[in-house]
């Protein structure tokens, strides 16, 4: 075992002591030793309840035999961080607690991990740490949030509190019912109740073969949940026991059967961002075109929240991940996953409950999956849309430019009233260098869609979205504003084009016009200069390979 390093021979005597100190008994030094990596924490709902669900890992792994050692990694709830300094730090976070998981692992030679997550960066950094390591490992995702309530009405966090702010700015709602979504919308623990990130995430993990069976739709406060953590507990002890590991499972055939269950989802546009860099961690080349070659043959299949009407209850009660993958299983691959099963083997076994959530191949919400990459001189590099949140009488949209070098920018002006029908809004300055962290839009796309304007308006940007975020909303301009991207040289006025079923994105000017506004062009100066953030954006790479460091 890889922790005989530090618990047996002569040398390890002083080893052995610091052992003992923990409480260990001499009869568990011949287990395997456990690393469980929890991201428990009082600020986000996604993981105060992982608590319990660390009880239940802690009794399986002493059922099978092992000895678990539990060890804490810091976690974001970008809901609470958007919209203000806080957001700069959520999508680097990813690459910290990568190297965190990666450091306490290497430094005490755990056997296996038990990975413990929930929430939108930190269950990628997590996957990034397991790629890495490849060592045994399995992943619990610590489940969605039951839907609020209130006056007969389900509420989710983005349609209800986010969106709301537009509602009041226009009149639409009242200070009292505004308070009172604030009191309903996120009614406990779990992850956000709709097709956002984290949960994104946790289907993009089962996908792959990370984690058990119906994990990434368990809810966070079942039994179901307890049940899973304490069966991934045991099986990490079989899987050290087999020794299989992480990058057995996630190969190329396992990226992409969870990107087309992803793209069956309506999944978050951030997928484009993770997926790749966990490939990346993997030793797996995956080009970003795989989304778009992918979204053509795989049909939107559940209309999930935010574009759509049905909660991650609402797929947990219709036969979770296992009835999605059967429903594609003609066009996925047959690879193993954590479970021991194979992909057809727990296909084989689901059933599709609810065909309104789960429709068949031949009746889906859209033709093609729920993310397009478009490309043309204002993205020569990539952008990413979520197509399958956009109306089909915003797919092909032309508009007027209103250009802002910042998300605070452009809120106060979209909060002014300044956007009209007609406009294109362009957030630059926002990229993972320019940033930098590549801050999520949701604050100024809920607004527009709050006030009535996502049948008129458009926004791009070099940052990305939220899985919340729904409309005609492009992310990902790559190459950024800071690397001196054509987003870098837009003008108030300017036309652009948006032509997102024939992947085009594209600034109406003259190539020759477009080189002289370069000749006179210079960066602005780095928002942040110094501590962790200066030194992500010196090394992080473009949003077209996955924002990864190096």
């Amino acid at each position: 075992m890889r922790s005989d390093i530090i618990k047996k021979g002569l040398e390890r005597v002083p080893h052995r002591a610091l052992l003992y100190a923990t409480g260990i008994c001499q009869s568990e030094m011949q287990k395997p030793f456990i690393g469980v990596a929890t991201s428990f924490t009082d600020i986000i709902p996604g993981h105060i309840g992982m608590r319990d669900l660390e009880r239940f890992i802690e009794k399986g792994i002493h059922t099978a035999g092992g000895y678990p050692f539990f060890f804490g990694i810091p976690g974001i709830c970008d809901g609470i961080a958007m919209g203000h300094t806080g957001m700069h730090y959520s999508l680097p976070s990813r690459e910290l607690i990568a190297d965190m998981v990666e450091s306490i692992t290497q430094a005490h030679q755990f056997d296996g991990l038990v990975l413990l997550t929930n929430c939108d960066k930190i269950t990628p950094g997590m996957l990034m740490a397991a790629a890495r390591l490849d060592i045994p490992s399995i992943v619990v995702t610590a489940g969605p949030m039951l839907s609020g309530r209130l006056k007969g009405k389900r509420l989710s966090l983005v349609n209800d509190t986010f969106e709301a702010i537009g509602k009041y700015k226009q009149g639409l709602i009242k200070e009292d019912e505004l308070k009172s979504l604030e009191l309903c919308a996120c009614p406990g623990a779990g992850s956000c109740q709709g097709m956002y990130t984290a949960n994104t995430m946790a289907c993009v993990t089962e996908a792959i073969g990370m984690s058990l069976p119906r994990c990434a739709t368990a809810l966070a406060i079942s039994a179901d949940k307890r049940r899973i953590a304490f069966e991934s507990g045991r099986r990490i002890v079989e899987l050290i026991t087999q020794n299989i590991t992480p990058r057995m499972i996630m190969t190329k055939k396992s990226f992409e059967n969870a990107i087309m269950v992803d793209l069956a989802l309506g999944g978050s546009t951030n997928t484009v961002l993770h997926i790749p860099a966990i490939a990346h961690d993997a030793g797996v080349d995956l080009q970003l075109e795989t989304f778009d070659i992918l979204s053509k043959k795989t049909p939107h299949m559940a209309n999930m929240l935010p574009g759509g009407e049905h909660y991650l209850e609402d797929l947990d009660w219709a036969g979770g991940i296992p009835a999605v993958m059967k429903r594609l299983k003609k066009n996925l691959h047959n690879n193993i996953t954590v479970s021991g099963k194979k992909v057809y083997e727990i296909i084989d076994a689901a059933d599709v409950v609810d065909e309104n959530v789960i429709r068949p191949l031949n009746n889906p919400y859209h033709k093609e999956g729920g993310i397009a990459i478009l490309r043309g001189n204002l993205a020569p590099d990539g952008a990413v849309v979520k197509q399958s949140a956009v109306s089909s009488a915003m797919m092909k949209f032309e508009g007027r430019a209103r250009v802002f070098n910042s998300e605070e920018e452009g809120m106060k002006a979209i909060l002014n009233g300044k956007i009209k029908p007609g406009d294109v809004v362009v957030i630059r300055y926002e990229g993972p260098k320019g940033g930098p962290g590549m801050r999520e839009m949701l604050s100024p796309t809920a607004a527009i869609a709050g006030m009535g304007l996502s049948e008129s308006v458009a926004l791009i940007t070099d940052g990305r979205f939220s899985g919340g975020t729904r409309g005609p909303c492009i992310g990902h301009i790559s190459p950024e504003a800071m690397e001196g991207g054509t987003i870098a040289i837009v003008r108030n006025g300017d036309r652009i084009r948006i032509d997102i079923s024939h992947r085009k994105i594209e600034l109406l000017l003259s190539s020759g016009e477009i080189k002289a506004r370069f000749k006179t062009w210079k960066p602005i100066k780095p928002k942040i200069t110094k501590g962790y953030l200066s030194r992500y954006a010196r090394m992080v790479t473009s949003a077209g390979t996955g924002a990864v460091m190096k």
